[in-house]
């Protein structure tokens, strides 16, 4: 259940109450995509640098271990031993961007799997029945995932075949938690709003969607390769029309920027694979900007990656070593760096919080918008 405790203009302070505990919004989810953060990070570790929540991957639990086996096992959060909220996503991204020869039916989509190739159907039955194998406290809806640009013919008849999905998505959920054998007998539903970059579609799919009473919902489709400014656009046309009393999930976004920016505009959760991802490649977040690691620059700078920051690594390592260990391959480094990435975002989301209880949000947000983003 969500509770919005206080407004900025659009920006919104909340928090949501989850049979796994409450977390606070807005917020960033860390993505575990089958388990385990990239870079060598663990639940326990996610501990120690201010995650609420793991997020976890439908389609790869499923075609890797197994969400069956994952249920023998106690579900996700015995498996990875993260006590917190967990979202699972619904797969759909994965089938549209990995899979090879999908055919996509009004029953669902056929595919092939992209490890080896064997063949696997997935419909909405088939999303929710392995979110809740695997136990999830919150599950997404299965929809299409419209590659943008799309024409407007074939996303008007894609909406309304994600709009169909959902119901039967939600019928499924409330069948499963009514089970006895079922690890999360509460586990919640968020819908998705599509409509690829047409005002007109995205407004009627979220009116039809809100009217499910659902525990929340999110804006999927976007950071998929339009403008940022054409992002923001949808988020301003979409909002007004999504319920104030439930939470709202920008999907795979994003840059520090994209997130400050959308908190601006009404969005309470987020989540992208870019802090870990970045900070593999060398890329590591700032106050004051973005560094490259790889840089020479700093191949005899003592100082941490950001003087402001208390992660472990931070307080423990300089950018030399960092430096080293990356020139070195060593393992270390990719642990290091994604402690401090991961670390960043959520402490720039309890900062966030923080400004907007403060009633200094828009104080925030101009101090940063034009920073986060430098390269340095």
């Amino acid at each position: 259940m969500y509770r919005l405790i206080k407004k900025e203009r659009k920006a919104r302070l909340g928090s949501f109450i989850t049979p796994h505990g409450t977390f606070k919004t807005p917020c960033f989810m860390n993505v575990a995509t089958a388990g385990a953060i990239k870079g060598g990070v663990s639940a326990l570790d996610l501990n120690n640098i201010k995650c609420q929540v793991m997020l976890c991957n439908t389609y790869h639990l499923h075609v890797r271990t197994g969400d069956e086996i994952i249920k023998e096992l106690g579900g996700l959060h015995k498996f990875t031993n993260w006590n917190g909220p967990i979202l699972t996503d619904s797969g759909g991204f994965q089938v549209f961007s990995l899979a090879n020869l999908r055919n996509i039916k009004e029953e669902g989509v056929y595919f092939s799997s992209h490890i080896d190739g064997r063949k696997i159907f997935m419909g909405p039955e088939e999303s929710i029945k392995i979110q809740s194998n695997l136990g999830s406290t919150i599950a997404m809806a299965f929809d299409e995932c419209i590659e943008n640009p799309a024409p407007y013919q074939y996303v008007a008849k894609s909406v309304e075949r994600t709009t169909r999905w959902l119901k039967r998505c939600k019928d499924e959920m409330a069948r499963l938690n009514s089970l006895p054998d079922t690890i999360n007998k509460e586990q919640m539903l968020f819908g998705i709003n599509q409509g690829s970059t047409y005002d007109d579609i995205r407004i009627r799919h979220m009116k039809d969607i809100a009217e499910l009473d659902l525990d929340g919902y999110a804006i999927g489709g976007l950071a998929v390769g339009e403008s940022a400014d054409v992002m923001y656009h949808i988020i301003e046309t979409v909002e007004p029309y999504m319920p104030e009393n439930k939470v709202r999930y920008l999907m795979g976004v994003g840059t520090p920027v994209n997130i400050l920016e959308a908190v601006n505009r009404g969005v309470d959760l987020f989540d992208c694979v870019m802090p870990s991802r970045n900070a593999r490649h060398g890329h590591l977040f700032t106050k004051k900007g973005i560094i490259n690691i790889n840089n020479l620059k700093y191949q005899k700078d003592l100082s941490p990656v950001d003087e402001k920051c208390t992660c472990p690594t931070c307080k423990n390592y300089s950018r030399a070593y960092l430096r080293h260990l990356k020139k070195a391959e060593e393992m270390l480094y990719m642990r290091l760096a994604v402690i401090h990435n991961l670390y960043f975002y959520n402490n720039f989301m309890e900062e966030i919080r923080n400004a907007l209880e403060n009633n200094e949000f828009n104080e925030y947000y101009l101090k940063y918008k034009d920073v986060l983003g430098k390269r340095i």
